[in-house]
């Protein structure tokens, strides 16, 4: 099992739509560590830690996101693992 980290930015109608909570409880069933919030521009950002394979699961859920999302974009930048997170928060 090969470990990632993986810092997510989603832009679009991604704020007021429950993206950080459905983010936190995908990623928490995933066994990810890490956060997710809301950013002053109107996107979410998240970083992911955990098996790379379940990071890719839930990258592919934020380009669609919750019901009454309409992502229009989303930026990935792989980083080193670090191991840093005991879980996975929201951050306001």
């Amino acid at each position: 099992m090969e470990l990632g980290r993986a810092r997510v930015k989603v832009y679009g109608i991604v704020q007021g739509v429950f993206f950080r909570h459905n983010t936190r409880q995908r990623a928490q069933a995933l066994g990810l560590k890490g956060w997710v919030r809301n950013v002053e521009d109107g996107s979410v950002e998240a970083l992911f830690e955990g098996p790379q394979d379940k990071i890719q699961q839930m990258i592919k859920w934020c380009h669609k996101g919750p019901p009454g999302a309409v992502v229009e974009r989303v930026e990935v930048q792989w980083e080193p693992y670090t191991g840093e997170f005991d879980d996975f928060r929201i951050r306001y």
